[in-house]
């Protein structure tokens, strides 16, 4: 009986056009031009009220079966709200479907009938539950204050939250305390750089000295890095060594399992190499890595040393995380087994004011894949793999297809290695790191290095007066590593003075941070004093000079390469006129322009 039923509404919706359907789907019955009009007068039929209860108790129920009687066009008028707008079409001239995808939409409606006569009330309730629901609301929020390119545009992982959360995680059982870092507070020097580095507490007068004193400048000349100049505000500051050419990494101070990745991870660059470790201009940056002062190496050549030098500061840069961490995790087991005696103790003042450490800026997402491909190596142990989120998607976003690549296309090398893969130069990305896990595309305030471009991080600090702008995740940057700084000068020098001068600045909000953990010098406004910067560039510019000089206060002094060329570039120049050089002999910079 039911079939019959089903099919013979399947024939009154088939004989129906495209427009009446149409007008079914929206309004619920078909639109009254179309009703059948019979020329037949019909027969007026008198009836009278009964008087009786017994009577009234008929008509009610006469009533409600001519109710159940209604035509399948009020039927229909339940499942309007079950109509979605998509699938309105303006079209009324467009040509009749095919027969199947007709036969498709009729079944749809003859089902809605049937669906909403045997549900009945059921359906009416499941209506009101879900007004006002949109689609995507099982999506998972945006974090508030979480910096994204555009609206939806950049996707943010906060399902791994409590995973990643320095807060609430402790440090693993198998999980070795490092040496420098003693089982119980101590006053005792530890030996490691990253301990000397962030538990010195400067005084005001050393701050005094660092803003108004000259620096002192000093000479000295390496085998690889050829001559260099260390400055300084302060007096108490350890002079630069010379590299040790000892091949042992426990000297080091490498977290695990940085001392036993490395090597294998920096392979390709030790073939017929007596060392077995570094190369010998990796061992001399590291050591000015390793030693918290501020560097500026100016001869940072892509077709040369420019992956040595990537993988060196990569090494550097998640060694120091490693160490950060590490040391808010055992405190967290310290407050853990000891519950008093300790909130008001400052050797638990491990944080800073949020928790992005690292700031790796690089020009193109081919850059920034690459820094965290040498991430992930330096995590993976030998017989066990590193667990990454979101990893398919972040080679898919940063990575690119060889069809991109134009077929037959001729340029010089070093070309060739600038522009190399995806040269997108607009992104920015969080990567937080917990003892053997990585998640990339974290929320910036739960991230431990960020990895962005100068337009992608002036996009999101904006300009004054722009209501939607943030900064607050630059203020606890302890190490800044700026990487191929002659290609922004091509593309806009003015994002990375804006990036510079938004670091190291008093948050807005606290970012819900414990104020109890928060290092004595960040919360005295002197993190810059403590931040170290990395500054590679392929060539010595007075603009890049200027934010190494202006811009860099590390307490622990500045050592910049200066290095200078043996052959001029301006004597190959081929030039249909001749040019005629005059040097002109000055006693200072002040008299050059008399001078000439």
């Amino acid at each position: 009986m039911g079939k019959r039923r089903k099919r013979g509404r399947e024939e009154e919706v088939s004989n129906l056009s495209k427009k009446q359907k149409k007008h079914l789907k929206e309004f619920g019955e078909q639109h009254p031009f179309y009703d059948p009009v019979s020329n037949v007068q019909e027969r007026t039929q008198q009836v009278e009220l009964p008087d009786s209860s017994e009577n009234e108790s008929h008509s009610e129920s006469e009533a409600e079966s001519e109710e159940e009687n209604t035509n399948m066009y009020q039927q229909l008028l339940a499942t309007l709200k079950h109509v979605s707008d998509d699938d309105d079409e303006d079209d009324d001239d467009e040509e009749e479907d095919d027969g199947a995808q007709m036969e498709d939409e009729n079944e749809q409606l003859v089902s809605d009938v049937d669906e909403d006569s045997e549900e009945g009330d059921e359906a009416v309730q499941e209506e009101d539950v879900g007004e006002g629901e949109e689609e995507g609301d099982d999506e998972e929020p945006t974090e508030p204050g979480d910096p994204t390119l555009e609206d939806g545009e950049q996707f943010t992982d906060n399902k791994h939250e409590s995973k990643f959360s320095l807060e609430t995680n402790f440090l693993e059982d198998d999980a070795e305390v490092p040496e420098n870092e003693p089982a119980a507070p101590s006053v005792i020097v530890s030996a490691d750089p990253f301990k000397q580095h962030v538990d010195r507490e400067l005084e005001e007068h050393e701050i005094n000295q660092i803003t108004s004193n000259p620096k002192t400048t000093s000479s000295m000349k390496w085998p690889m890095l050829g001559q260099l100049a260390f400055s300084s505000s302060l007096t108490k500051v350890h002079p630069l060594s010379k590299p040790e050419k000892d091949t042992d990494l426990t000297k080091l101070r490498l977290r695990k399992p940085l001392d036993s990745t490395w090597p294998k991870a920096n392979g390709s660059f030790l073939t017929g190499q007596s060392d077995p470790n570094f190369t010998p201009l990796q061992r001399e940056l590291f050591t000015i890595m390793n030693s918290y002062k501020d560097l500026y190496y100016p001869s940072r050549m892509a077709t040369a040393q420019g992956e040595e030098i990537r993988h060196v500061y990569c090494l550097h840069a998640l060694n120091h995380v490693l160490k950060a961490n590490s040391q808010v995790l055992n405190n967290n087991a310290r407050r853990r087994d000891q519950k008093t005696g300790l909130d008001d103790d400052d050797h638990l003042r491990d944080q800073g004011l949020t928790r992005p450490k690292v700031l790796i800026v690089v020009p193109f997402r081919e850059s920034a894949l690459r820094v965290v491909q040498i991430l992930i190596s330096l995590m993976e142990v030998p017989g066990k793999k590193v667990d990454v989120s979101n990893k398919k998607r972040f080679k898919d976003e940063f990575g690119s297809e060889p069809e991109e690549r134009p077929p037959n296309l001729k340029r010089p090398e070093d070309y060739e290695a600038i522009f190399a893969g995806n040269i997108d130069d607009h992104f920015r990305i969080g990567v937080s790191i917990l003892q053997k896990s990585m998640r990339l595309y974290s929320p910036f305030y739960s991230s431990d290095i960020l990895i962005a471009s100068p337009l992608g991080l002036r996009t999101i600090i904006g300009s004054e007066g722009e209501k939607k702008r943030d900064f607050d995740f630059l203020s606890s940057i302890e190490v800044l590593i700026i990487d191929q700084a002659d290609i922004y000068l091509m593309q806009n020098w003015e994002h990375v003075l804006l990036m510079m001068s938004h670091l190291n600045l008093q948050p807005t909000d606290s970012h819900g941070v414990d104020f109890s953990r928060v290092r004595m010098w960040n919360l005295s406004d002197w993190a810059k004093y403590y931040r170290q910067t990395l500054l590679f560039s392929a060539l010595q510019d007075p603009q890049i000079n200027s934010v190494f000089n202006k811009h860099c206060f590390n307490y622990s002094g500045q050592v910049a390469v200066r290095n200078m060329p043996v052959t001029g570039s301006i004597s190959q120049v081929l030039v249909q006129l001749p040019h005629v050089f005059q040097r002109l002999e000055a006693e200072s910079m002040l008299s050059v322009i008399d001078a000439r």
